[in-house]
């Protein structure tokens, strides 16, 4: 790599990271380009260079940590010796992961997000279904076997992520009843209830 694509990934960084920096702090209404700038120290210019625009900066901030997120999901994987420990694993991968990057999952987990997800939705189901092959060649042998119960795909991850989801968002919105750790332990019991055969 040349010292200059060093250098214009080093200026991508320093934006995305001030990106969800404000966001975090200050709320989405407060993320304008003149704010991610000056938290950044990079010019306007090189905001438009690198992302366009506003809108292109947290495309790209939202691929990345949800790029970050599948990774550690399908990681935790790797160990599961069988329909029930996978459970589990993505469970807790998905939980620490919102622990150990509350601002990432905080942005993930937030309504700019959700209305990117739906107006930008089929690039976005595209993009994660390619991410996410390693679990579905986890879970197809596993229903093949009757390990879990014969569902469609979506309908099998909306069983095992649904849960988890809402019980991040709870613990993202702060209202203090959710605890994380006891959610790891009590939640897999309870999903793999609903997808045994």
């Amino acid at each position: 790599m040349s010292p200059k694509q060093q250098r214009g990934e080093v200026t991508a960084d320093l934006l995305l990271q001030a990106a969800l920096r404000v966001f975090v702090e200050q709320g989405e209404q407060k993320v304008t380009v003149n704010a991610v700038c000056q938290a950044s120290g990079v010019s306007l210019g090189s905001l438009y260079h690198h992302f366009g625009s506003i809108d292109g900066l947290f495309v790209a901030l939202g691929h990345r940590w949800l790029g970050r997120m599948l990774e550690e999901l399908t990681g935790s994987l790797v160990g599961a010796r069988d329909a029930r420990s996978g459970i589990e694993a993505v469970v807790a991968a998905y939980l620490r992961f919102t622990q150990e990057h509350r601002d990432a999952a905080l942005f993930l987990h937030s309504s700019y997000a959700e209305r990117y997800g739906w107006a930008q939705g089929r690039a976005i189901r595209d993009a994660q279904e390619a991410r996410l092959s390693p679990v579905a060649a986890w879970l197809d042998p596993l229903v093949a076997a009757g390990e879990i119960a014969p569902l469609p795909q979506p309908l099998v991850e909306s069983l095992i992520l649904g849960p988890v989801v809402a019980v991040a968002r709870r613990w993202l919105a702060g209202y203090g009843d959710v605890d994380l750790d006891e959610a790891a332990r009590v939640l897999p019991d309870r999903i793999w209830q609903a997808l045994r055969p």
